[in-house]
């Protein structure tokens, strides 16, 4: 081997020496080498485990649906109507948030290290500079000082707490498109004068009294000293706007098998498909609410003349996103010759459809609306134009995605009661909100009907009305826009309540169906117009309205 250095006959101060340094930086560059070997053995490793748990966390969710899938089996084969699906998936989702919760722990990695770094900020990005090398940090969520010690279960629970977009921009879409696609004209629009009193002045009415009430609560929290954060008048709105989304899937389900009355179902599924839209185009609207000056939460007449403006701007430009979509769809199938191809047929109508959703929000503009009203549209126009085996095809598809959806998300919904670590129970504001909620359900309800059955021949029974009362259920939307901000304090408390709120309604409201139509007298069983129900083949119309509505295409 070469000599690191030679030394010169008579040279001064040498010696062996001379060569030390250039050993240590050799050992040195020999050191960070095998480092950066184990770096990359540990990297793979943890991405390896990552991918083992995620992988495990969405096998726990399909076999949340497996098993819902299976006892729905048992219960329509024994004829049990006491408990509907979602109730079903619910529960399983609360079985297992308690096993991932209090049974499963995960041992604690020897190679965590915590430090502790003061920062008056909350960076969403932090850059931690570690002996030269920079490695980026991501923000994940706020936990407290007790959960220090338990970091990796921490990390467990919240793989399994989806992002919120998900249910926004995968879940969601075909639940709504498939309400639109499957509501058909005949009843729907004989009643369509009293679905959207229901569905637009009911909606603000129920928005406006649980605000109200709730503010109320909040006011009697902060006197009592049981709020421990702020809580303004406009969350306060804000979560009566959301609240009052309702999704009465359990009675409409009952009501489909029992056959009851097309005017009674009609009026309730035309109002909790379009409530939804009204819903969130409001929750927005509150939202944007931003008075002049430095305190947001002052009355503006301003402000608010603004948020009206917006509801209206958003709602029709939403409203002419999905109505557009469905014409375009329609004339391509109708003047193209896609029908010989039902495969590219139906995966043109796919697209097309949950695209809606995405070019609405990538507009600004609301997706719920615009794929509920391009799925009316679709309903229509396109699907008279699609080949027979894509009418099935597109039917059956919209339907599978929509009962997987509607399942996983309930079922997500009983995960979340024990996963969510960011839970705010205060028993003052659970008490108000749910009577808060019945109290503006009833305000809808009744005063409305009073004065529609005054221009209507048809009229809405007391039976009806207290029927329609009971089934104002809560469910997948007020669930997806409460768990879309978590931020805060207030929101916090929201998501929390809105749980409760879903799983009382769910289960006793909805376990309670069979047993309110027997007290209330309403009939079933009659002959029923099987187009208004979903899943079947729509309604065909005379040849007059068919040539009508082939022209305006």
């Amino acid at each position: 081997m070469a000599p690191l250095c030679t030394v010169m006959p008579g040279s001064r101060g040498g010696g062996p020496w001379v060569a030390v340094p250039f050993l240590l930086i050799i050992a040195t560059g020999l050191c960070r080498a095998e480092d950066s070997a184990m770096e990359e053995i540990v990297t793979e490793k943890q991405v390896e485990a990552i991918h083992r748990l995620d992988s495990t966390n969405l096998l726990i969710f399909i076999l949340l649906l497996t098993l819902t899938i299976l006892t729905i089996w048992l219960f329509k084969h024994r004829r049990f109507r006491f408990l509907h699906e979602t109730g079903l998936a619910m529960i399983y989702g609360v079985i297992v948030g308690v096993v991932l919760r209090y049974g499963v722990h995960i041992p604690r990695d020897a190679n965590n290290v915590t430090v502790t770094c003061e920062q008056q900020l909350t960076p969403a990005t932090l850059l931690v500079n570690v002996s030269g090398t920079f490695y980026e940090y991501t923000l994940k969520g706020e936990i407290g000082a007790q959960e220090l010690n338990n970091l990796q279960d921490n990390e467990m629970l919240r793989k399994i707490t989806f992002d919120p977009e998900v249910f926004f921009n995968i879940l969601l879409p075909p639940i709504i498109f498939y309400a639109g696609y499957s509501l058909k004209r005949r009843h729907f629009f004989r009643n369509l004068g009293s679905i959207l009193a229901y569905a637009f002045l009911g909606t603000v009415i129920s928005c406006l009294i649980i605000g109200s009430l709730l503010y109320g609560c909040v006011k009697l929290m902060k006197v009592v000293g049981t709020l421990d954060g702020d809580f303004f008048f406009t969350d306060c709105l804000f979560y009566g706007a959301i609240i009052s989304a309702t999704d009465p899937v359990t009675v409409l389900a009952i009501f489909h098998e029992l056959q009851v009355d097309v005017d009674l179902y009609a009026l309730l599924f035309g109002e909790s498909v379009l409530n939804d839209a009204v819903a969130i185009v409001l929750s927005s609207s509150i939202v944007a609410y931003q008075p002049a000056g430095d305190n947001n939460h002052t009355f503006d007449i301003t402000a608010m003349l603004k948020s009206v403006g917006m509801f209206l701007g958003v709602f029709s430009g939403s409203f002419a996103i999905g109505a557009g979509t469905g014409v375009l769809t329609a004339l391509v199938t109708k003047f193209t010759k896609l029908r010989e191809f039902p495969l590219l047929e139906t995966g043109l109508f796919f697209l097309m459809s949950w695209s809606t959703f995405l070019l609405a929000e990538a507009c600004g503009y609301t997706g719920v609306v615009a794929v509920l009203f391009c799925g009316i549209t679709q309903a229509h126009y396109t699907y008279n134009n699609l080949s027979a085996e894509s009418q099935i095809r597109t039917k059956q598809l919209f339907e599978l995605l929509n009962f997987l959806a509607e399942n996983f998300i309930f079922s997500y919904m009983g995960l979340a009661l024990f996963t969510f670590q960011n839970h705010i129970f205060n028993i003052t504001f659970i008490v108000g909100a749910f009577l808060a909620v019945f109290i503006g359900r009833a305000a809808n309800i009744y005063p409305l009907s009073f004065l529609l059955n005054l221009g209507r021949r048809n009229k809405i029974g007391y039976n009806f009305q207290h029927m329609m009362m009971f089934a104002g259920l809560r469910g997948a939307m007020a669930f997806a826009l409460a768990i879309r901000d978590t931020a805060t304090y207030a929101r916090q408390m929201m998501f929390s309540t809105t749980l409760l709120i879903v799983f009382f309604t769910v289960w006793v409201f909805g376990g309670g169906t069979t047993a309110m139509l027997s007290c209330l007298h309403i009939r079933y069983g009659s002959s029923t117009d099987l187009s208004l129900l979903p899943g079947l083949l729509p309604y065909r119309a005379p040849l007059v309205i068919q040539i009508n509505l082939r022209f305006v295409i």
